[in-house]
């Protein structure tokens, strides 16, 4: 601990206290990553400072500042700078006059390098530049409405209330179908502020397409949890639709309903957010499967944007421009979270304006005077090849010094191209960079360092295919192979190729591409197989992208799941899509190549399908040959199969990708060529899905309140007769055996199962502290009921006047504990350490309590101090079931199976503060394992 100041000036006061909570901050949030603290921060709302934490706190202020500080003082105080007073009360010398603050403004423009969260990285700027413009969002006519900080901060309160008056609790998912508008930021944010988790869902655009859209949307919103959807009144209909088949999703409401209910509800305190909070699901484009949902916190993020900013050299004078869709990683994340972070200006139109007519994006860039501006490797080809040179007179991109190539496959052509058409407009050669990311690592990865020309690798075409070398050649392109350097991985994270066994390949060699970094997720969410499949047990992460390292930098090959194998060679889709795009006829872009297992010969066929507008049997005929003739002239190797279709039969994702997996699986089911069902038809179809999904979600209602009533009648049978006998028996532990056997006999009546796992680690114990998940009001009961130790209870002292509950408190002898003073936080702590003493095991949930949303509540360390203080083992005990038979927020039950598993004692090693923490640290994560794996 640093030592006091040497003088008494109020500003080195105030810096000494900074620096005290600072540490104690730091040894609560481990290794995390975590902004400094500020004068005015709030102990228990911005630092997490409760009870016990602020007792340890006034330990080391008395400590540091030899004084006596008063009870009743240091349980007003809620700021570091109300300390420097109660400090100066003690010790008539120090006298407060001024406080400081450590945020590096530079003309409010500086980053806020310090913040934890998205939040209050906004808040940073709304506090240093409100009327500092941050979007200015750009019509199709060119017209733009700004939006400054203090905008977006003021609608996104409005926001945050309204979905607080409307019961969200913390870190429920809320879904957000909107386009790009003003709405989406401040429902955003709202969300992030109201303690919810934002799921961007991208809008109905395809009126033909609508069935796949509605089930799709479905599958995400059903495995999200979404409690509720905020959207625009154009779909509110169709959102309405959704709403019936997904039971977690109670309501949809508009941006705007929402806004307005929140501008008239009360001021109202926002739930404290951590770095490791969740602040993202981003749902993958399932371009090779089902859409997974990456869960990412604003920790990740926020590495993520860090990252970025240093690899990419971005600075708050940058001007970015923007067209990709909000609900896409690249747009979303590097394009509008970096910039509101960074302080950067962005310059932002809808992807539809961009489609209908390219050139806005490069003359919003030359209006703007932009610098940096990411796409995927499509719409670098629309520039360049389609358009008109009338529309590009006066155009001038010399203010570009980056323009980012992510997202999908770059292709060296595409590059050529469009340096070639507007370097005569202002382009540097060098202004083109490709860059690589997922969104399992947020967005970015890899990127080449700035103001380099982008890097195109020439390579030996057959011995690629047949050994994986990647051998460079001079020889012509018709026998050769081109791939674009991604660069190196981004600052504070890593990249590595490996091969079958998991060795690291050598230099040159075609691997599997794994990377490992801060801005990794955690998991997919409510998916535990997929995340087991991504993440190793070393820690490294699986891209499911195939390549090589060439001198360090990274050059990405293909999928590893849409790799075609034929007759010994690794064939790469898409440069087989690549040159069918280009035979006249075929439409460019909507080409799909991939294998088929061929079981009589060993191998794979090779299948190409590729939509065209012709549309006789002979025209057909003469694409098809075609299209053999011109693969087998540039691979080597004809197709097995090609199927030419009607526009709309390769399917893609709602970014543009080609879902390679999802048309392989329509061909083999002979759907292909069927055509697509009309509006009307399709209407129908998802009008009476949802109908079934009302009438089975009804009978299930039905079926909740038959099994409550049933439940009630056996507690209302036999719950006085219980009540009685507590009432009239003296006090004693023979109270929780008899609840835990009226609890168990309710459960067996009811139906419910219950496994216990782990009684084995018992055996022999003795007096310790058992921690558990708090999931529901059921986890008490059921732990008396299945626990064969004689347990006391932590519990909050207002339960002990509750009719019935109290009566079992207090004849049970469990403690309670007030935590209205310190004074009385200090007791309670104190009170937890009694029975420990005196031989009796105590059991404590350390979230304190617990709401609907799935997940675990941050732990207080009262438990673990009691452990450190007897030498007691403290005991992780997991609960799995409990919240899904009595969930929160609902008097309707359902019948279930419950899990509870015992987790192996944890020996305290010291008597320190650090060893409070590393028993908070390692029960919790032994609770967490064991979670996911019940799930």
């Amino acid at each position: 601990m640093s030592s006091p100041p040497s003088h008494t000036s109020a500003d080195s006061v105030l810096d000494h206290v900074l620096d005290i909570v600072d540490q104690l901050v730091s040894e609560l949030r481990g290794d995390e990553v975590y902004r400094r603290v500020q004068p005015g921060d709030s102990f228990e709302r911005d630092l997490g400072i409760s009870s016990l934490e602020r007792v340890e706190l006034l330990v080391r202020l008395e400590k540091s500042f030899g004084v006596r500080l008063a009870d009743e003082a240091m349980a007003e105080a809620d700021t570091p700078r109300d300390l420097v007073v109660i400090i100066a009360s003690a010790d008539p010398h120090i006298a407060p006059t001024a406080t400081r603050t450590t945020f590096e403004t530079s003309s409010g423009k500086t980053a806020p390098v310090t913040t934890r969260t998205l939040v209050e990285a906004l808040q940073w700027h709304t506090e240093h530049s409100p009327d500092r413009v941050h979007i200015y969002l750009r019509e199709d006519n060119g017209r733009e409405t700004p939006l400054t900080y203090g905008q977006l901060w003021r609608s996104a309160t409005d926001v945050a209330k309204g979905l607080l008056s409307r019961g969200i609790d913390r870190n429920e998912t809320v879904a957000l179908m909107l386009r790009t508008e003003m709405a989406f930021f401040s429902s955003f944010i709202g969300i992030l502020l109201a303690g919810g988790v934002p799921v961007p869902l991208y809008p109905p655009f395809r009126a033909d397409q609508i069935e796949e859209y509605a089930r799709r949307q479905i599958g995400i919103l059903s495995n999200a949890n979404a409690r509720l959807m905020i959207t625009f009144a154009d779909v509110e209909r169709l959102a309405t639709l959704l709403l019936g088949q997904v039971p977690s999703l109670s309501a949809v409401v508009t941006a705007q309903r929402l806004a307005q209910e929140g501008a008239v509800a009360p001021e109202i305190r926002f739930p404290r957010t951590d770095s490791d909070n969740p602040a993202l699901i981003q749902y993958t484009s399932g371009s090779t499967g089902n859409p997974k949902g990456v869960l990412l916190t604003h920790g990740n993020l926020l590495a993520n944007i860090r990252a970025l900013q240093s690899g990419l050299e971005v600075q708050s004078d940058d001007v970015a421009v923007s067209w990709l869709p909000l609900y896409h990683d690249m747009g979303l994340i590097g394009a509008w979270l970096g910039t509101m972070y960074i302080g950067a200006p962005l310059v932002l139109m809808s992807p539809l304006a961009f489609l209908a007519r390219p050139s806005r994006w490069l003359w919003a860039l030359h209006s703007h005077r932009g610098t940096i501006s990411p796409a995927p490797n499509f719409a670098y080809d629309l520039c360049s090849q389609r358009i008109p040179d009338e529309e590009l007179e006066g155009l001038d991109l010399s203010s570009v010094r980056m323009l980012l190539n992510g997202a999908e496959a770059v292709r060296p052509e595409s590059l050529d191209r469009f340096v070639k058409r507007f370097v005569p407009y202002g382009l540097k050669n060098e202004t083109l960079l490709p860059v690589y990311g997922l969104a399992e690592c947020s967005v970015g990865l890899a990127a080449p360092p700035p103001n380099r020309s982008y890097r195109i690798d020439r390579i030996d075409r057959a011995l690629f295919q047949e050994t994986g070398r990647a051998q460079p050649t001079e020889t012509p392109e018709t026998t050769s192979l081109q791939f674009v350097s991604c660069g190196r991985a981004l600052p504070e994270h890593e990249i590595r190729v490996v091969d079958e066994v998991q060795r690291p390949t050598s230099n040159r060699r075609e691997g599997r591409v794994q990377f490992r970094g801060p801005s990794a997720t955690q998991g997919y969410y409510r998916n535990a197989i997929a995340t087991n499949e991504l993440i190793r047990k070393d820690g490294w992460l699986e891209t499911g992208d195939l390549g090589y390292l060439a001198d360090g930098e990274l050059y990405l090959t293909g999928r590893q799941k849409d790799l075609i194998i034929k007759g010994g060679r690794n064939l790469h889709p898409h440069e087989a899509e690549e040159i069918v795009g280009q035979v006249p006829g075929v439409r460019n872009g909507c080409v799909a190549a991939f294998g088929v297992p061929d079981v009589e010969r060993g191998t794979e066929r090779f299948v190409i399908v590729a939509e065209t507008r012709l549309s006789s049997s002979e025209e057909h005929q003469k694409l098809r040959l075609e299209i053999t003739e011109q693969l087998a002239k540039a691979l080597g190797l004809p197709p097995d199969a090609v199927i030419v279709t009607p526009p709309g039969a390769v399917l893609k994702t709602s970014s543009g990708k080609i879902r390679r997996a999802a048309t392989r699986a329509a061909y083999l089911d002979g759907q292909l060529t069927q055509g697509r069902p009309t509006l009307v038809t399709q209407w129908l179809r998802v009008l009476t899905s949802a109908s079934v999904i009302w009438l089975r979600r009804g009978v299930n209602r039905l079926t909740q309140a038959a099994f409550t009533t049933y439940v009630m009648i056996l507690l209302l049978l036999t719950g006085p007769l219980v009540w009685l006998v507590i009432a009239v028996g003296p006090r004693g532990r023979w109270i929780n055996r008899l609840i835990g056997r009226w609890t168990r006999a309710i459960l067996l009546l009811a139906g419910c199962r219950v496994d216990v796992i782990g009684l084995g680690n018992l055996h022999k114990l003795g007096p310790a502290i058992f921690v558990g998940n708090h999931a529901s009001y059921l986890d008490p009961v059921l732990l008396m009921a299945v626990l064969p130790v004689d347990l006391r209870f932590a519990a909050k002292g207002r339960l002990a006047f509750y009719p019935l509950l109290g009566t079992a408190i207090r004849k049970g002898e469990h403690i309670t504990i007030e935590k209205r003073e310190l004074s009385q936080q200090i007791q309670g702590a104190n009170a937890v350490t009694a029975p420990l003493h005196e031989g009796e095991s105590l059991f404590i949930f350390p979230e304190g309590t617990f709401v609907a949303a799935p997940g675990l509540l941050p732990f207080r360390l009262g438990a673990f101090r009691a452990a450190v203080e007897t030498g007691r083992p403290v005991v992780p005990v997991a609960i799995s079931g409990t919240r899904d038979i009595l969930p929160a927020n609902t008097l309707l039950m359902n019948p279930g199976r419950i899990t509870v598993s015992v987790g192996s004692p944890i020996m305290p090693t010291g008597n320190n503060w650090k060893e409070i923490v590393r028993l908070r640290n390692l029960s919790r994560v032994s609770i967490q394992q064991e979670l996911d794996t019940q799930s």
